[in-house]
């Protein structure tokens, strides 16, 4: 097992997207930092220096491992923290309700591991409420409480993979605590290490702050994405509509539509609070349930256009040889969680297209419906032989003229393909 401290002024509960870019952080600002992950590889992977977050490249973590961070799976180590933060995975179940699973496991281990005067934070998203009803009493079982034994709170996780402008320390910390006093706790922890930390009424304002950054992203993109079905019917083009609409200087911010979303929050986030909407108050959270509908009925309406433009030039799409460029949830990362181009690969293979890919971040993609799970060897070429190339992720890899100019047919989802013959935009 590998060595760690003695004791740390952090431990980071799961060392994915959220955890290791906090753990990297505090590190660089002096805190004493140990990551404790469930995973062996990953854990053996970050003490060799190697990452798995493009956003934390290995010269990173090797900068880390000398500045004293140390990765392990040893849950003693929960036990000589002054403070742990809990960035586990919270996935939704079959029923569309949030997967508390792996963060009801987090607490169990910092139970049997706790002591008084420590400072537990929750940043795993999750519908309001989850911090005072399912890790406080369980915290408490051990005969500790909150408030006068130790302190609890919400800190909503705000990573954006890939931006370089905005990461941990100049991205404003929310923070909620289940009293005053543990508001107080955790925003001087933060402080330590983040430029501005901003103390929430409590733990369930925090919680759904979160909620409402993303559901706000997502009613706004499923607005966009059926006017693109609208303005398609009606002859008029959205793209130009939105950017005319964005000269407005006030009142108007731009949305874009395209295939789906993706990723980890805004497929997933609004649901959690739809699912404690009709859990606590039997009714239906309406434009939440309406925006998921419209957001995830895209691949099936982008292999419907798909379909009705081969017919136009004389093809079937069953049979059909069709290219998707980009299958990542955004552009110019490695990441495909939740990506919308697995559902419409998906729909184009049911519908008998012999579909294949590219994505000069992705080399290997086990999706149901392609013809390799590897991508084309040579982009050009493959785009010369496909009877229909779909930009379904923009990266900044791809050369537009020369997608346009090596295709006989593209459908741009994204509004960004020179226009020109054989070109026709979502």
């Amino acid at each position: 097992m590998e060595e760690v401290l003695e004791g740390s002024d952090l431990v980071v509960v799961g060392l994915g997207y959220v955890g290791l870019p906090l753990a990297a952080e505090a590190t660089r600002a002096g805190l004493r930092v140990v990551g404790f992950d469930i995973h062996p590889g990953l854990v053996k992977n970050l003490s060799a220096g190697i990452s798995h977050i493009d956003d934390v490249p290995d010269a990173e973590i090797a900068g880390l491992l000398e500045r004293g961070f140390t990765a392990t799976c040893d849950e003693e180590v929960l036990g000589r923290a002054d403070t742990i933060v809990i960035c586990v995975p919270t996935p939704l179940t079959e029923s569309g309700g949030p997967d508390l699973e792996a963060v009801n496991a987090a607490l169990a281990a910092v139970r049997r591991h706790l002591h008084r005067g420590q400072l537990i934070v929750l940043e795993s998203t999750t519908y309001p409420g989850t911090t005072d009803e399912v890790a406080r009493p369980l915290l408490e079982t051990s005969g500790l409480m909150v408030g006068p034994d130790i302190h609890l709170a919400f800190s909503p996780e705000r990573i954006d993979p890939g931006n370089a402008k905005f990461g941990v320390k100049n991205t404003p910390k929310v923070v909620g605590g289940c009293t005053p006093g543990c508001t107080e706790a955790a925003v001087a922890f933060y402080a330590r290490f983040i430029d501005i930390v901003v103390p929430a009424k409590g733990a369930r304002e925090a919680e759904m702050a979160k909620l409402l950054e993303n559901t706000y992203r997502h009613v706004n993109i499923a607005l966009v994405n059926e006017l693109a079905q609208l303005c398609h019917g009606l002859d008029i083009d959205l793209w130009n509509v939105i950017n005319l609409a964005a000269t407005k200087p006030f009142g108007f911010q731009a949305f874009r539509p395209g295939p789906g979303v993706g990723g980890h929050c805004i497929p997933v986030d609004p649901m959690y609070l739809a699912f404690k909407v009709r859990q606590d108050l039997g009714e239906a959270a309406h434009f939440i349930e309406l925006a998921q509908q419209i957001n995830n009925g895209m691949p099936a309406y982008v292999a419907n256009r798909c379909t009705e433009l081969l017919e136009k030039h004389g093809k079937a799409l069953e049979g059909a040889r069709v290219l998707i460029l980009g299958v990542t949830y955004k552009p110019d990362i490695a990441d495909t969680r939740e990506t919308p181009a697995k559902a419409l690969v998906q729909e184009l293979a049911d519908r008998g297209a012999l579909v294949s890919f590219h994505d000069p971040y992705v080399s290997n993609w086990s999706v149901p419906g392609l013809v390799s799970h590897t991508p084309v060897p040579d982009l050009v070429e493959a785009m010369t032989e496909s009877d229909l190339v779909v930009l379904v992720q923009n990266h900044k890899a791809y050369e537009l003229a020369t997608v346009k100019r090596e295709s006989s047919l593209v459908f741009d989802t994204r509004g960004v393909v020179p226009v020109g013959e054989g070109v026709e935009y979502l």
